[in-house]
This record gives C-alpha cells, structure tokens and sequence, in this order.
C-alpha cells in the first residue's frame, strides 16, 4: 500500500522512530506527524516542546541515537554555566537544542503561532513531512502522584518518573482548539496510525483536544495503533509503571481496549501473539521493536500494507501475520 497521505499521532522517542520509518517508506511530503504539546513548559524564560523536537530531529537525522531525543554531537556548555550560577540544571538542554527553543521563544513572542514556528523550524533543518502541533494554545499534562499533583517534566526528569501515578489530567484542553492545519490534514488523510508512544502521556493528550476522538470515530481512514507494550514492558519510558500503578495489566489487549472506539486494527509485536483473540478488531502480528533504519521502514510498511485490507471499522478480530497474511491456526 502507498496511500496518498498518512497522519501519525506522535510522542516520545517510540513516536518517532515510527514516523521516521512512514517518512522512509512514504517519500516527501506524504507525511503528517501530529505531536503531542503535553509536554510542552517554560524553563530559562524559554518555551521548550520536547515531543515536537524529539520528532522533528528523528525525522530530520540529527537525533542522538543512544537516546533517541536530544541531538547528535550535542555540547552543554551553557548548562554547566547556568548550574555554576546556581540556575536550574535538572533538565538537560544542549547547546544546539537551545538556539532552536531561543529561536521558538523569540518567533512566539513576535506572535507567531506554534504551528507556523514549528513550520519555519522543520523547514529549516530540511525535514520533508509536516509536522503539526496538536494545539496552538498551551495543554499541560498533570501528572496526580502519591506525592501531589506535579508537571509532566517535573514528573517525568526532574522526579525520574519515582512517585506513584494515581492519574493524569491536561490542563487547558477544554478550551483548546485544533490548529487549522490539523484539520487540512484530517481532510486528506488516508490512513491514521497511533504510534507506539505511551497512551495516557503522549496520546491521550491529542486524543483530549475537542472534538479530534469524534472527528477520528467517524473518518474513514483505516486508523492503525500500534502497541508500546510488548511482553509485558514498555520498550521505553513509563507506560507500564504507570498501568500498574493505576490498576491495569500491563498488556496490549489493555492498550487496545483503551483505543477501541477510535480504532480499525491493531499491531502487535509476535511475543503477544497469543493475546489476539482478546482483542476485539483485526490484529497485525509482527516484529514491533525499531533498532535501526530497516526495521522502522519495515514497520512502517507492514502497518500500510495492513491498513490497505481494512476499509473502515470491522467487528470480526482476525490475527493477520505479515509474511502470508493469514490467521494463526486456533
């Protein structure tokens, strides 16, 4: 399948790496990365947007590959200075990393809003697919923990991610609207994939904003998730921590049942083949681990090829696995 435009729903460096695989299997400009703005806080009088620069550096092939956010060949040399003169040095910003949120903060003040500022700056580090923020307004993601309510970063760097999760809100979504841009996008979209980023800290905030679960419920665009949950872990960050912590199995038949009214089909990684059957729509049965460039363009392929058999929602689950498409025996 190479459909005429694919959306993503992105957060996180699993985010990312699955865009940066739809980019690479697309071509230019057939690709549209809805990011996650949750994250998004002021530090050093600045506006930082972790997810979008997370994505927005994969995509562009200057991330840091040992980490997966950050940028390659970094130097820190103004945050050791700001921790000599006793400024906050907790959250790890680089020096080229700072002349892009010096760039962000200076376009904002000028009125510029976020979808154009992240335009201008994904043009300039010549990255070919669009990326949209999925709000212009500020949402943050409140993190309620045994120890109080706190700020994703404060949560999620400064607190190492330590204290018990109980729940998690997005302030200022009510009042929020979908940038113009995302809407366009929407229009044109022929498949929509949920990447494998963590549900309630990088999707549930797009999914918050008014109207887009409705407005994903009735397109019809196949709509593919991907599950961050293999084998009973997250391949990265909190996600399962956080299920375990607020009462869920640490599955992605939980995953799955949390997207279930926004979804055609889901994919799972081949070790949770055996949790098809508990999932209530088409299932992809596949390798989901991204080490490198080929495993996310193959990915990335597999999850097109996928959304090509379905055309709109189906109630009938059918376990389908990559190489002959059939359904494991029962």
């Amino acid at each position: 399948m190479n459909p005429q435009h694919v959306i993503a729903l992105a957060g996180g460096v699993g985010g990312a790496k699955l865009a940066t695989g739809l980019q690479a299997a697309l071509g230019p400009d057939r690709l549209t990365v809805i990011v996650n703005t949750g994250d998004d806080f002021e530090h050093w009088g600045l506006t930082i947007c972790p997810d979008l620069d997370t994505v927005m550096y994969n995509l562009a092939g200057i991330h840091n590959p040992e980490t997966g956010w950050g940028r390659t060949g970094e130097t820190f040399g103004v945050l050791e200075s700001m921790g000599q003169l006793g400024g906050e040095d907790w959250f790890r910003l680089g020096d080229k990393d700072l002349a892009v949120h010096l760039r962000r903060s200076e376009w904002l003040r000028q009125g510029a809003t976020l979808t154009e500022v992240t335009d201008r700056l994904r043009r300039a580090l010549g990255v070919r697919s669009v990326i949209l923020p999925m709000s212009d307004s500020p949402v943050r993601t409140l993190v309620h923990t045994d120890e109080g309510d706190l700020p994703f970063q404060h949560y999620f760097v400064r607190l190492r991610c330590e204290p018990v999760v109980i729940d998690v809100t997005y302030v200022g979504a009510a009042s929020a609207r979908l940038p113009i841009a995302v809407e366009e996008a929407l229009r044109h979209a022929n498949l929509i994939v949920f990447c494998p980023s963590n549900p309630y800290l990088s999707i549930d905030p797009i999914l918050s904003m008014p109207g887009l679960r409705r407005r994903l419920q009735t397109h019809p665009a196949p709509k593919m998730g991907v599950s961050p949950i293999v084998g009973g872990q997250a391949i990265k960050g909190p996600a399962a921590k956080m299920m375990r912590e607020m009462g869920m199995t640490i599955s992605p038949v939980t995953v799955a049942h949390h997207y279930q009214d926004v979804l055609d089909g889901f994919v799972v990684d081949m070790c949770d083949a055996h949790l098809s059957d508990q999932i209530d729509m088409p299932v992809l049965v596949t390798d989901t681990i991204m080490t490198d460039q080929t495993s996310k363009q193959r990915l990335a392929t597999e999850i097109m090829d996928f959304g090509a058999q379905l055309r709109g929602p189906s109630s009938a689950p059918a376990p389908i696995q990559p190489q002959n498409l059939r359904s494991p025996a029962p």
